[in-house]
């Protein structure tokens, strides 16, 4: 702003006694101050405050208004509540030095002038940074010139004094002020997105406000701009796959144009998200092609020369073709309107990253295809040495979702569940099939546990599904009679169908609606049916180890 705005101003009470030629200096701070070298604490382009305690003798105006002038600063302004009027020498003394001068009505505070000047300055920073959010965002749209969000949220950091943070679902930074001070603890960043995640799930508008500690955090949304414009969509289409932008600052009491320039942050940040999403494109139509080889019980051959396209893609530079894993996870809504592979697979790509890494990048050597509501990765290993045994190659399923839990959580609230397979490393194409299956058979397994977010590895299978061939045939027949002969001549006398109920039940991971619609019954009549088949069998189906007794009978049946 300029002085001349300030004199313009009634309500502030200031009258002019000197230096009407510098008018036009542009006011970037205000600085209340009565010591007598004040110049430490200046920056230049300064509005000085001062109640004239300093001053006790006409010698002293020469030796302030000097330091003034020698520090840049661009007016000062005494108060008249002290002396009354402004002395003739700090007059004259302005006026040799060209420093324009200000008197302050004693009715007027300091403070009424200090807000206004900060207020009045702060606007106008932030709209030439909005300016050059604008600039930048151009720049992104048309290529890579740009730099990333990293350098927008410097500007902030730098021109605002704003500490901000990009953070992906489960709370993985991906970009940050570099100001001092400014990375997030992890427990922060996973609070951050769990609240993030419930909020949207309200469909509340941002910022969202949350506490975390002494500190407050204004959450805004970031979308990817091709969704941001299209129609309305259900919002647990996207709220397991978009970012947010974290500021650490109080927004609900921003002025309109400073929640408009971190709205436009947000949507140049999307930039770099459908950047990062279109670099997935390749990778992705990799697994999808690989995944129909494998189902389609393509030669190994086949899988493998598919596998060296892949593997220079996923893991450039690697001379040797990697050990490769299987992941499956599966998304499911209440009411099944919703198709869960889309989620399944953007949220897969961000688990598969170490939560530890930060950055868009980390997530480039994973490759997810989906298939109704299953998402499938196929993750590259790099080869271990020869004397390794392998028994702790790869992803654990028990430390998979450590990180990511309490925010997905937050994001299924109650009408969704995340559940999740891992297999063991393979060497070979000939091994994906059966990874695959494994994978699947895992996914299972956690699916019978409760909670939102579950998971199981393929060390969990070693114990029943992998050794299902190898039991005995009059051990596998006693086990089924007991379970399953009980429902079997109940269904054979009252023309029932408890049989084909109790598998759909297990399959729909013990959902009752999903149940429920796939048999087209009502709820009811299937809670009726389930209650009969334990009270045949004595078992309970909401216990893990029955559902799990049920699910192996029927396999071996």
């Amino acid at each position: 702003m300029r002085l001349r705005a300030l004199l313009d101003t009634d309500a502030l009470g200031l009258r002019l006694l000197g230096g009407e030629d510098e008018l036009d200096r542009a006011v970037r701070g205000v600085m209340t101050t009565d010591l007598k070298d004040p110049s430490r604490y200046l920056s230049g382009g300064e509005l000085v405050l001062t109640g004239l305690a300093w001053r006790h003798g006409a010698a002293d105006s020469e030796s302030f208004v000097r330091i003034l002038a020698g520090a840049g600063v661009a007016a000062l302004a005494a108060g008249e509540a002290e002396l009354g009027d402004v002395p003739d020498d700090l007059i004259l003394a302005c006026a040799r030095h060209r420093l324009p001068l200000f008197a302050v009505n004693e009715s007027v505070a300091f403070a009424t002038i200090t807000e206004h000047v900060v207020r009045q300055v702060s606007g106008e920073r932030a709209g030439d940074l909005a300016a050059v959010v604008d600039r930048h965002r151009r720049m992104m749209t048309s290529g890579p010139a740009g730099g990333g969000p990293d350098v927008v949220l410097d500007l902030l950091g730098s021109d605002l004094d704003l500490r901000a943070w990009v953070l992906s679902p489960t709370g993985r930074p991906i970009a940050g002020s570099k100001v001092a001070g400014a990375a997030l603890a992890a427990d922060v960043c996973a609070e951050l997105a769990a609240e993030h995640l419930a909020a949207a799930r309200t469909g509340r508008p941002g910022p969202h406000r949350v506490t975390i500690g002494t500190a407050t955090y204004s959450l805004f949304p970031i979308r990817a701009s091709q969704r941001s414009s299209g129609a309305s969509r259900d919002v647990r289409e996207t709220v397991l796959s978009d970012w947010l932008l974290a500021v650490e600052a109080d927004a609900g009491d921003w002025p309109e144009e400073r929640l408009d320039l971190l709205q436009g942050v947000t949507q140049l940040i999307a930039v770099e998200r459908d950047r990062r999403d279109a670099a997935r494109t390749v990778r992705r139509r990799l697994a999808q092609e690989v995944l129909e080889l494998v189902q389609t019980g393509a030669a190994p051959a086949e899988i493998a020369a598919r596998l060296r396209v892949a593997a220079p893609v996923l893991l450039p530079g690697l001379g040797a073709a990697p050990h490769w894993q299987v992941v499956v996870a599966r998304v499911e809504w209440e009411g099944g309107e919703i198709e869960g592979g889309p989620v399944a697979q953007s949220l897969l790509e961000e688990i598969l990253v170490d939560p530890l890494s930060a950055g868009p990048e980390h997530s480039d050597r994973i490759a997810v295809a989906h298939t109704g509501d299953e998402a499938i990765a196929l993750v590259p290993l790099p080869a271990v040495s020869a004397e390794h045994d392998g028994s702790e190659e790869g992803l654990l399923a028990d430390s998979l979702l450590e990180a990511v839990r309490d925010p997905l959580s937050a994001g299924l609230d109650d009408d969704g569940r995340l559940t999740l397979g891992v297999s063991a490393a393979v060497h070979s194409a000939e091994g994906l099939r059966g990874a695959l299956e494994e994978a699947r058979h895992a996914r299972r397994v956690a699916a019978a546990r409760p909670g939102r977010v579950c998971a199981a590895g393929h060390q969990e299978l070693a114990s029943h599904v992998l050794l299902l061939p190898f039991v005995p045939d009059d051990v596998r027949r006693a086990f089924t009679a007991r379970l399953l002969d009980p429902l079997r001549d109940y269904d054979l006398r009252h023309r029932a169908e408890l049989i084909p109920t109790l598998e759909a039940f297990l399959d729909c991971d013990g959902s009752w609606t999903r149940c429920a619609t796939r048999l087209h019954l009502h709820v009811n009549t299937l809670r009726y049916r389930v209650g009969r088949i334990e009270q045949l069998t004595s078992r309970d189906l909401s216990r893990l180890e029955d559902k799990l007794d049920f699910f192996l009978a029927l396999r071996m049946s």
